[in-house]
């Protein structure tokens, strides 16, 4: 079974094996008047792009965006990327372990997976510049190591991370508490699938590991992204499955055993049914 090619942060960034690894370089000085391209693949880190100036295209977990001035890009561990970006973009490329930054407090923790929950911001320049400055400051504590300079990072992130769900705040973004706690459960909902979806795939399993009712558990996902808690785990089923048809060269019945499907037909007509493609078709039309 091939596995999805993994990126990792540069032993060279690495602090120390307590500490975590860390990186942030400035996008000028890594195109060197080149163009950039990344095949798919994934990262063990979160990844963070901001662009003051750029174009290209970035796709991740196969949607789309055009690269454009003003606009950052957020990914978190595990998802699956292809860059193409053109010379003469500038801006930073951030890259952070959970060992680096994974706040333990639950509401930094929480803001946290509410920014990488949105892949892509365009933003207007104002507002971009601030968040901007922030990573600017960032980049000069790296650069000059001075005393407690990681602690300086790490409190700068906190500040990035509140500033870009400001920034990045749709109309129609809810706003009561009980909207909150619904938003940070599903948040919690989505990174458990990320852990457990090769092994875990009914609705009771995660209402049982979330302590809520199974009622509470669709009410969660049917208030935030209108949907029941089953199509959001039969989509992370399809996702992952997109991720090695398309990332690897493997069989389809190697990825269904990885997937969990000791019955490779079944896992076939689960597949048809979400996408109207076989596995193989998928792989073809979309490679």
């Amino acid at each position: 079974m091939n596995t999805i090619p993994i990126r990792h942060i540069a032993a060279a960034t690495k602090e120390s094996s307590s500490l975590g690894r860390f990186s942030i370089r400035d996008v000028s000085g890594l195109l060197n008047g080149s163009d950039l391209s990344h095949d798919l693949h994934k990262h063990d880190f979160f990844f963070v792009l901001a662009l003051q100036k750029g174009a290209g295209t970035h796709e991740v977990d196969f949607i789309r965006y055009n690269i454009s001035d003003d606009s950052i890009f957020i990914l978190r561990p595990g998802q699956v990327h292809q860059l193409h970006l053109n010379a003469g973009s500038q801006g930073f490329l951030m890259e952070f372990d959970t060992t680096f930054y994974h706040p333990s407090d639950n509401q930094p923790n929480q803001r946290l997976k509410k920014a990488s929950a949105k892949n892509f911001c365009e933003l207007e320049t104002a507002r971009f510049k601030k968040l901007f400055s922030l990573l600017t400051l960032v980049s000069e504590e790296f650069t000059s190591k001075q005393e407690g300079y990681i602690e300086v990072i790490r409190a700068t992130l906190d500040i990035f991370f509140i500033e870009f769900i400001r920034q990045s705040r749709g109309s129609q973004d809810l706003t009561k508490k009980t909207n909150s706690y619904a938003q940070e459960r599903l948040e919690d909902f989505l990174e458990l699938l990320s852990v457990h979806i090769t092994s875990q795939k009914q609705v009771s399993q995660y209402a049982e590991l979330m302590r809520l009712s199974l009622y509470q558990l669709n009410a969660i996902t049917k208030a935030t992204i209108g949907k029941p808690a089953l199509e959001v785990i039969n989509e992370q089923i399809i996702l992952e499955a997109k991720r090695y048809l398309l990332a690897t060269p493997s069989q389809v019945k190697d990825i269904a055993d990885r997937l969990g499907y000791e019955d490779i037909s079944y896992f076939i007509r689960f597949f048809r049914k979400h996408t109207s493609y076989s596995p193989e078709a998928f792989r073809q039309n979309f490679k």
